[in-house]
């Protein structure tokens, strides 16, 4: 599984839009990254964990734990204020001791504003209204959802997405438009229901100008 941990000091947590966006460019950053492709450092366990189910685990860390995190062998991807972590992937029971400690479950977060609508002329991460997912599991639903969209891509698409840094959207979809999403033929994140939500699950519609 790919292990992300999501950086939430009590003093100053990042808003929950922002988590889940640096979330989903954590995981493009982590796909393009040239240790994880071709003769790289973490590309034979990139392929390996891409050939079976793409599972993604969301941890949380503050202070010492975040620092402990972040030396360890990944990524940190920043958003306006929300900072992401990405590792290589790694076995279910194979986890750095610094990183199976963090907690996972009740990763939760607010927006303190309303998000503003989205640029539809970027990629947008459409999630399901009718699912009420904790912020640490819709992060890992928007990181699969980049995911999809990036294997759709061409090669040329995927540079020109990697070269503009990413740019993209999650916002929860209004109830009449997600009814058109999951049945546009768009990318679609269905759940393996390990937690949280029910096994099938629809959860995520990757909307790509370049898919569309």
């Amino acid at each position: 599984m790919l292990p992300l941990v999501v950086r939430i000091e009590r003093a100053a947590p990042p808003a929950r839009t922002d988590a889940l966006e640096t979330a989903a460019r954590a995981v493009l950053v982590m796909l393009s990254d040239e240790r994880s492709v071709g003769d790289g450092e973490w590309a034979q366990a990139m392929r390996d964990w891409q050939d079976t189910r793409i599972r993604k685990v969301v941890r949380r860390a503050r202070g010492a734990e975040w620092r402990r995190a972040e030396a360890l062998p990944g990524i940190t991807v920043a958003g306006k204020a929300a900072e992401v972590r990405v590792f290589p992937p790694v076995p279910l029971d194979g986890w750095p001791k610094d990183l199976a400690r963090l907690q996972v479950s009740g990763t939760d977060l607010d927006d303190p504003e309303p998000p503003v609508e989205a640029d539809a002329s970027a990629p947008v991460l459409w999630l399901n209204p009718d699912l009420d997912m904790s912020a640490g599991k819709a992060m890992a639903q928007a990181g699969h959802g980049a995911q999809l969209a990036w294997w759709e891509l061409s090669e040329e698409e995927r540079a020109e997405w990697r070269d503009a840094g990413f740019p993209l959207a999650v916002r929860t979809a209004d109830p009449a438009r997600w009814g058109e999403l999951h049945t546009s033929g768009l990318p679609l994140v269905r759940d393996a229901g390990f937690t949280e939500i029910a096994p099938g699950s629809c959860t995520v519609v990757a909307d790509h100008p370049a898919l569309r």
